[in-house]
């Protein structure tokens, strides 16, 4: 487990803590957060190796969080639950959930699951994304927080760059105001749709000031936004 990156999600901070130390004490590199919005921001942020996921959480739970994950990524993800019954397991493995762990569980039970999960991943060939990006139109530096169009080196906000780290990681994808709102807002979510296209409107003119237009942040119209990578 050394260096692995994983997320932990779940409402209840003495579980959030024990997990956490039972990782890190394996030598794991340990994110928290305690609900699931918090959760997809550090996801994106964070660029985990394993999520592991309650269930039951406010505002969005886990099974809305799993949706979400599964739609742009195949990381492994390890569900917790006070139920132990059948039905349960059966909708987390149905919906995507690698494996599945009942509170209260045995610490050594979750260390040996979360480093089965892993060493799957690394047979199925996960590797670490890259920290950085390019095609024909941009580059990112993720570790740096550096953007270039060109030559030009572009400054955007800590929000803005969230916001252009979504779409090319999701190339091609069509992402509603909905899902950019829970993926790069986070906590503040509930501002409003009219955000996003506020910020993406920002976002387009940094990129090109003299021809917003022309950046690949298409909108498509009663669905969202997608960035569409040019050919090189």
């Amino acid at each position: 487990m050394s260096a692995a990156r994983v997320l932990v999600v779940d409402d209840d901070e003495d579980i959030r803590s024990l997990v956490r130390t039972l990782l890190e004490r394996a030598g794991a590199i340990v994110f928290e957060a305690p609900d699931g919005r918090e959760g997809l921001r550090e996801f994106h942020a964070q660029r985990p190796d394993l999520v592991i996921l309650d269930v039951s959480m406010p505002e969005l739970d886990g099974w809305q969080m799993l949706d979400r994950i599964r739609d742009m990524s195949d990381v492994p993800v390890l569900m917790l639950t006070a139920r132990a019954d059948e039905l349960e397991r059966v909708r987390g493995l149905h919906a995507g959930a690698d494996d599945y762990v009942v509170k209260p569980f045995g610490k050594q039970e979750l260390i040996a699951r979360v480093q089965a999960l892993l060493r799957r991943a690394a047979r199925g060939g996960r590797t670490h994304e890259a920290d950085s990006y390019g095609d024909g139109y941009l580059t990112i530096d993720w570790g740096q927080h550096r953007v270039t169009v060109g030559e030009r080196e572009v400054q955007l906000t800590p929000l803005e760059f969230r916001l252009l780290s979504t779409f090319v990681r999701n190339p091609r994808q069509v992402l509603s105001r909905e899902q950019l709102l829970e993926l790069v807002w986070g906590d503040s979510y509930g501002v409003g749709g009219d955000q996003v296209k506020l910020y993406i409107g920002y976002l387009r003119r940094k990129l090109d000031p003299d021809t917003p237009d022309g950046v690949p942040i298409e909108t498509v119209r009663g669905f969202g936004y997608r960035y569409t990578a040019p050919s090189v």
